[in-house]
């Protein structure tokens, strides 16, 4: 099969498997401390379609994992660790976002429009552009996935994390997200599978555990570790990334 031609087949792929994960997630119910739950494949898939038919062609051999989609990253442009100015400028990506049938009215959906910036996606994608260049060159041989399609919200409006969700509700939000990934692995065939944090490489290690994938991790770019706010993250997840030889 030509090479242009499998590209096409990877990236079909992955749109079909982003929708099923969308469609399967979806229809979950989620309890206390749970109180609304966005779903930026379903209100934003324009965008995230754009994402994967530009980027995601052909074998990459880095997949970085990240958890799940931030409030004020992948929730407002429907890009994984989508911070405004990194999608607006970098990724150039400015499909229309819509809202969710039930919104949070301290988290509203206001898309690129969104005033605020997410510092992980911020920090993510400024190491990426920094090494890279260009997004084509980053997107040659790597991929960025959120394993959690959902973003969960308290009653506060307060962001919620899928290891918070009880248990019995967790299972079967596992067990979809699990299967996803699996896919994807298949469809990407990656050598390595870097988690972003822990429970990243957590989720990573259990759906590649039988695979030849090399699982790893570098530090999560969140400002709400005491880690990546010290330090330079972009280096530090550089020297990790070198350390662990997904980097020269």
């Amino acid at each position: 099969m030509p090479r242009i031609a499998q590209a096409d087949t990877r990236k079909q792929s992955l749109i079909a498997a982003a929708l099923k994960l969308s469609a399967q997630a979806g229809r979950l119910p989620f309890s206390a401390p749970v109180a609304h739950v966005y779903n930026p494949l379903k209100y934003a898939w324009p965008a995230h379609q754009e994402f994967l038919e530009r980027f995601g062609g052909g074998r990459k051999r880095v997949v970085f994992l990240g958890m799940n989609p931030g409030p004020f990253g992948m929730v407002q442009t429907g890009i994984p660790f989508g911070e405004i100015g990194a999608v607006r400028d970098w990724l150039k990506i400015s499909a229309p976002v819509a809202a969710p049938s039930k919104t949070h009215p301290k988290r509203p959906v206001l898309g690129l429009a969104c005033p605020r910036s997410e510092v992980s996606g911020r920090r993510l994608w400024k190491l990426f552009a920094d090494r890279f260049g260009s997004p084509e060159q980053f997107f040659a041989e790597h991929f960025v996935v959120n394993y959690c399609p959902l973003a969960f919200l308290a009653e506060s409006g307060s962001n919620v994390t899928p290891d918070k969700i009880p248990v019995a509700e967790r299972g079967r939000l596992t067990e979809i997200c699990d299967d996803h990934l699996h896919t994807l692995l298949r469809i990407l065939e990656p050598q390595w599978l870097i988690g972003i944090g822990a429970f990243a490489r957590q989720a990573g290690e259990r759906v590649a555990a039988y695979s030849q994938i090399r699982v790893g991790q570098i530090l999560h770019p969140s400002p709400a570790s005491p880690k990546a706010n010290r330090h330079d993250w972009g280096l530090t997840a550089t020297q990790e990334l070198m350390a662990l030889g997904v980097w020269q």
